[in-house]
């Protein structure tokens, strides 16, 4: 199967469920969907929100509603959710299980700056996690989501992996020793994910992966670093397609505070679609990996955590 560990539709009721479509193949598919990123994505927020998708996907023979690990075996789109912000809890722990039953499979901390759980990629400064940032991993593993690093400030990062009694992931991080973005991950950072059990999924934004470099031989050649660095079992996909990348782009510009120039110098931010995801089946096969290896990082090492983790 392919496991899209992170895409973004846009945050409104309008949103066009159907796009999900496009990560159609005939192992079936795991897509995990955002439903919230920003400090101002809060729990009514993210609530009223599923509230409209969840019946619509439910609604659609083509998809399916992530449940337990059985739900992923089947030639649908399996769909769940991710939060890449702990804003949503609005300091309540207890809100981990709403989430969890309402699809919700994996949250980060914090999302680039420093909130109430932990430090940002983006901060000068990072003290890692609180001791609320704690509370909130253990409370993660209790019910079942699959606590997730990117985003976080590198030490947030590591106490993530020092907390964790189950494995953790880099949900769309790429590799710092390949291009210095602060969004990228070190490799003391991946070699940490790994040890949990955990995965490294490489995502496809251009300015993670070079200046602005979306192609699929830029994908693949961190795919690469990360194999040869931690294994080829604890390394995945998770293309951060944002499917109004128009309105994605436009909104970092208009938020310096959120997005500062490491995203903006080299102009309008490029993305891999759901077709380029598919392509690295093919990419990885004629570099001579092996089949349990592309089958890996496909999707069975994100299932593997899924197995782990999940209630």
């Amino acid at each position: 199967m392919l496991w899209e560990q992170h895409c973004c539709l846009p945050l409104t009721r309008q949103a066009d469920l159907g796009q999900l479509d496009r990560y159609r193949r005939p192992g079936g598919s795991y897509v995990s969907v955002n439903a919230g990123y920003a400090p101002s994505h809060g729990h009514d927020f993210v609530t009223d929100l599923l509230a409209d998708w969840r019946p619509r996907i439910e609604a659609d023979d083509r998809f399916r509603l992530v449940g337990d690990l059985d739900d992923l075996d089947s030639a649908q789109i399996t769909v769940g959710f991710d939060l890449e912000n702990s804003a949503p809890l609005e300091g309540d722990l207890n809100r981990v299980r709403e989430f969890y039953d309402l699809g919700v499979r994996t949250m980060l901390p914090a999302y680039n700056n420093r909130n109430a759980a932990g430090g940002g990629c983006l901060d000068a400064v990072d003290d890692g996690l609180t001791a609320y940032g704690r509370d909130l991993i253990r409370e993660l593993n209790a019910v079942g989501m699959v606590a997730d690093g990117s985003h976080c400030g590198a030490r947030t990062a590591l106490d993530i992996s020092d907390v964790t009694t189950k494995p953790m992931i880099y949900s769309h991080s790429c590799m710092r020793s390949l291009w210095d973005h602060p969004r990228n991950i070190t490799d003391e950072q991946a070699r940490a994910c790994a040890a949990t059990g955990g995965v490294v999924g490489i995502t496809g934004i251009g300015i993670f992966l070079g200046p602005n470099d979306a192609s699929l031989d830029a994908f693949v050649r961190h795919i690469d670093y990360a194999v040869e660095l931690v294994g080829p079992e604890h390394v995945g996909l998770s293309s951060d397609f944002s499917f109004d990348a128009d309105e994605v782009n436009a909104e970092v510009a208009a938020n310096p505070e959120l997005f500062p120039d490491w995203f903006t110098r080299w102009g309008p931010i490029t993305f891999t679609p759901p077709e380029g995801l598919l392509a690295v089946e093919g990419a990885l096969r004629s570099r001579g990996y092996p089949e349990d290896a592309i089958t890996a990082i496909l999707g069975g090492n994100f299932r593997r955590v899924a197995a782990a983790c999940w209630a």
